[in-house]
């Protein structure tokens, strides 16, 4: 079952850090994960999402930054609008090309 539980910016930034700053006094990092997810009440594995996506972020891990996410969807968002446009303009082109034809001859 999925939970649409936010959490601030800010708690995130702070969790993961603490991933990365303890990671020495447990055997793994998923250990690391474990503990302090229980700790600011997230699960597991949320926080690990959270933490592969900074070491994305940072250069450590190949994959999509969070700069270049946000910059697709705006791109994928303005695609959407423009498909919209030309379909408005297509419809509106034939309309008024078909009033043309139905148009009785001036004389």
């Amino acid at each position: 079952m999925k939970s649409n539980k936010q959490y601030s910016p800010e708690v995130r930034e702070r969790a993961v850090r603490l991933v990365f700053e303890r990671a020495g006094e447990h055997d793994s990092q998923w250990a690391a994960i474990s503990s302090i997810a229980a700790k600011i009440g997230c699960t597991p594995e949320t926080l690990r999402k959270w933490v592969r996506q900074a070491e994305r972020d940072q250069g450590q891990r190949p994959g999509v930054t969070s700069e270049e996410r946000e910059r697709l969807k705006a791109l994928e968002r303005e695609v959407r609008e423009l498909k919209r446009a030309n379909e408005i303009l297509r419809k509106a082109s034939a309309y008024f090309a078909q009033a043309e034809l139905d148009r009785p001859g001036k004389g």
